[in-house]
């Protein structure tokens, strides 16, 4: 039996075949360079059948057993009883193997779906087979940030009005609300998820069960057309698709047994509850908080237009602190500018100025006051373009800066810059002056193939430069955002 075949997987060693004998494996440790393969002591069908058998493991693996055109079957045969010792261990591993691939491709199922990026022309294609109104691309894009989407504005409105009829699956309610969005009358994260999660209200009062259908299925499947459409009038907000999550954990978790104006009833009223609580209590709750960080005499900055840092402002005022405010604004928005009017209304000392001079007001700024679209896991903010760079130059006058923002906008997502994931505003803003129609030098260039226009709308502050994080949940440092997202997922935030 020594000197006869035994096949690779039981481990015996080639030069203990070529020397002959058990005591010769015990003195040479070390295969001598000059041992010839195997091979060499083996007939023809006898390693054609130990190819077979090799071949038949890794099928079984694969859940198939892949059938050779020219396999030799009377080779097969011979070696039944060899190719059933050698398979057994391979046949172990395998299936070892294939139950962790199981466990893979279930946990690659609960994974969220990439984003569609729009520099892949084949998805680009379907997804304008899928949509509701046809929109024309933006022409001269800049080439770094061509997997966003970006289109001509003046265009969708019209073409939108047109197919109102057309639109059979899209409810009116949702149908405005998108409307609202793609004019931009709607802005800010709060305010749009809050007029969405109404339009899904009246949407699921209208609703009625088709037959034949059950009502959690085909209610899922109209949710998600809604949010296609919202997302073609404008891409959703972090905070929108928080909502959107939570809407449908809870569409999912109904009873099977509940009559449908029940279900009705209890969407409606958790939809409520998490406006309620989620972002109106929230806000209360955040003001609150900043509010104790605010003394006499402080010199307050802030920059946009926050509503949870405006009901701040507003909140200390009427505590009868006495302190100024300096508003930083940028164009092409000018948000700063409604806030501006709303609050020297109120009473308060403010100071006007862009953000091309925020360096020369800072000297003077004790705290710094922003807002949020999402705070991420490692911390970073996801803010309006011109959050970084005001609080970069906080942090080199050395004056904190305090975020402001609800904790339905944590995300599990990391982010390290503005590039990847972003939303393109309409590049005729940055060229044109609105109410200055003598401010025309661009006019005639928009149209040149050397210029490209770029109006990103989001920017991404990095951890690093942020004092506090300033939440429902109380006054955070970037480092425990992790916490909030792990701990206060399911039970709190309910996404």
């Amino acid at each position: 039996m020594l000197g006869g075949y035994r096949p690779r997987h039981l481990h015996t060693p080639a030069y203990l075949e070529k020397n002959g004998g058990a005591s010769t494996e015990v003195q040479n440790r070390q295969p001598p360079s000059n041992s010839k393969p195997l091979k060499a002591k083996t007939t023809k069908a006898e390693r054609r059948a130990l190819q077979e058998a090799q071949r038949a493991a890794k099928g079984s693996a694969n859940g198939e057993v892949k059938k050779s055109g020219n396999t030799p079957g009377k080779a097969v045969k011979q070696s039944s009883t060899m190719r059933d010792s050698t398979a057994a261990p391979s046949v172990a591993s395998t299936d070892k193997r294939g139950g962790d691939r199981t466990h893979d491709k279930e946990r690659k199922k609960d994974a969220p779906p990439p984003r569609m990026q729009f520099d892949d022309k084949s998805r680009v294609e379907k997804a304008k087979k899928r949509a509701v109104f046809n929109q024309t691309e933006a022409r001269n894009r800049v080439e770094l940030f061509r997997h966003l989407p970006q289109y001509e504005q003046g265009t969708q409105l019209p073409d939108l009005v047109s197919k109102f009829f057309q639109l059979d699956p899209i409810h009116p309610a949702i149908y405005k609300v998108g409307l609202q969005y793609m004019a931009g009358d709607i802005c800010g994260g709060n305010a749009r998820c809050i007029a969405m999660l109404h339009a899904f209200q009246q949407a699921i009062k209208d609703y009625s069960t088709p037959p034949q259908k059950s009502l959690g299925r085909d209610l899922t499947t109209k949710i998600g057309g809604y949010v296609s459409f919202f997302n073609e009038c404008r891409p959703l907000s972090v905070s929108m698709g928080n909502a959107i999550r939570f809407l449908k954990n809870l569409i999912a978790k109904l009873p099977l047994n509940l009559p449908e104006s029940e279900v009705k009833a209890t969407l409606c009223s958790d939809i409520d509850r998490f406006i309620n609580e989620k972002i109106i209590i929230a806000d209360e709750v955040i003001v609150r908080h900043a509010a104790t960080k605010i003394r006499d005499g402080d010199v307050l900055l802030t920059y946009g237009s926050s509503c949870s840092v405006e009901m701040l402002l507003l909140y200390a005022h009427e505590l009868g602190k006495e302190f100024r405010v300096v508003v930083v604004d940028s164009r092409p928005k000018l948000e700063g500018q409604a806030l501006l009017r709303r609050l020297i209304g109120r009473g308060l000392s403010c100071t006007y100025t862009h953000i091309n001079a925020i360096s020369y007001v800072m000297h003077k700024v004790t705290r710094v006051f922003l807002g949020a679209a999402a705070v991420l896991s490692n911390g970073t903010v996801y803010s309006r373009v011109g959050t970084a760079a005001v609080a970069m130059v906080a942090n080199a006058f050395h004056v904190p800066v305090l975020i402001c923002c609800e904790a339905y906008k944590f995300h599990e997502r990391v982010q390290l810059d503005s590039i990847c994931f972003n939303e393109l505003g309409d590049p005729d803003a940055i060229s044109k002056v609105q109410g200055r129609k003598d401010i025309n030098h661009l006019e005639n260039l928009a149209a040149k193939e050397q210029l490209q226009f770029l109006n990103l709308m989001y920017d991404a502050t990095p951890s690093d430069y942020i004092s506090m994080i300033v939440t429902d949940y109380g006054m955070i440092p970037p480092t425990s955002v992790p916490v909030i997202v792990r701990e206060y997922r399911r039970e709190h935030l309910w996404i």
